[in-house]
C-alpha cells in the first residue's frame, strides 16, 4: 500500500460562518462540500489546491481554544504545543506569490506575523533575516479567525539525502 498524499486535514472552528468567510474570501479557497452532522454540528470542506482539502468541524458545545497547549501561542517566536496537538497548517505557494499573498492578507484585515517573511535555513537559529543560498523554504505566518496558525510556504529546492542529517530524539520521560 502507498498513500497518494493528504486527502484532508480536519480542524475545529468556533463559528462556521466566520470560518467560511475567511477561507473563501481572504484565502480564496472554494467551499466544496458541506455536511450537517447527526445530533447537531457541521463538517465543511475547502479546496486548498493540489487535490487536497481542508475541513472544519463545528459544534455549539465544543471546548474552547487552548493557546500554547492545543495551538501555537506565537509562531515562530513561541512555537511549542502539546503532544498530540496540531501546531500549524502550511499551504504550498510559489515564491513569486509570497509578496502578493502578504498584500492580500493585509487587505483582508489579516494580521501577518513579524518578521513578515521567514527565511528558514540550516543555521543554529533555523532562520535568517537575509536571503542566502542556504535558505530552503520561505514562509509567511498568520492566523485564521479560530486562532489556528497558518503558513504560506515556498520550498526553494528539492531535498537530497544530505537534508536528513539528525538522529531522532527519544522521549525524556515515556508518555
Amino acid at each position: 500500500m502507498k498513500t497518494k498524499g493528504i486527502n484532508h486535514l480536519a480542524l475545529v472552528c468556533h463559528d462556521m460562518a466566520e470560518t467560511v468567510k475567511f477561507y473563501t474570501e481572504a484565502l480564496g479557497m472554494p467551499l466544496v462540500k458541506t455536511v450537517e452532522l447527526p445530533g447537531g454540528g457541521q463538517h465543511f470542506f475547502f479546496d486548498c489546491g493540489g487535490d487536497t482539502l481542508l475541513a472544519f468541524f463545528w459544534w455549539a458545545d465544543a471546548p474552547p481554544a487552548a493557546p500554547g497547549i492545543a495551538s501555537v501561542k506565537a509562531f515562530p517566536m513561541d512555537p511549542k504545543t502539546a503532544v498530540g496537538s496540531m501546531n500549524h497548517v502550511a499551504f504550498d505557494l510559489d515564491e513569486s506569490e509570497l509578496e502578493g499573498s502578504i498584500a492580500r492578507l493585509k487587505a483582508a484585515g489579516v494580521e501577518v506575523s513579524v518578521p513578515v517573511v521567514v527565511n528558514h535555513d540550516d543555521s543554529p537559529m533555523g532562520a535568517s533575516a537575509e536571503m542566502h543560498d542556504g535558505v530552503w523554504v520561505r514562509s509567511v505566518y498568520f492566523r485564521d479567525p479560530n486562532g489556528i496558525m497558518l503558513e504560506y510556504a515556498a520550498v526553494l529546492r528539492d531535498f537530497t539525502p544530505a537534508d536528513v542529517a539528525h538522529e531522532p530524539a527519544r522521549a525524556v520521560v515515556p508518555a
